[in-house]
């Protein structure tokens, strides 16, 4: 399982804090010092719009203006990371993106059938 994310997020801090607590084991990687292939990119994408993968509330939406302008989503966030709502929670095909408790919840509890 990765939680992929910044270290500075608030709420990819949250995510870590939820499963530290919980005791589930992760693997965290910081888009900023790593960023993520077009593969990876495209296994969170999987099954969902790419708008939807854009953090609307970012600084970097306000910076790129991409409010006013027409845009292919697939390709800024390809060249732009920091567009990407976080926390992205990835466990194989199942992705969670974003604060999304119930999310996460279900994949704790997949975690902890298997650990068990």
């Amino acid at each position: 399982m990765q939680i992929i994310g910044t270290a500075k997020c608030r709420v990819t801090k949250k995510c870590r804090l939820w499963f530290d607590q919980r005791g589930i084991p992760y693997h965290f990687l910081d888009y900023r010092k790593k960023p993520l292939s077009l593969g990876e990119l495209k296994a969170v994408a999987a099954g969902r719009s790419w708008h939807d993968l854009i953090d609307r509330d970012s600084a970097a939406w306000k910076k790129h203006q991409l409010e006013w302008k027409d845009f292919d989503p697939r390709e800024e966030i390809i060249e732009h990371q920091e567009l990407l709502i976080t926390p992205i929670l990835r466990d194989g095909p199942d992705v969670v993106i974003g604060s999304d408790p119930p999310g996460w919840q279900r994949i704790a509890d997949k975690h902890r059938n298997t650990h068990v």
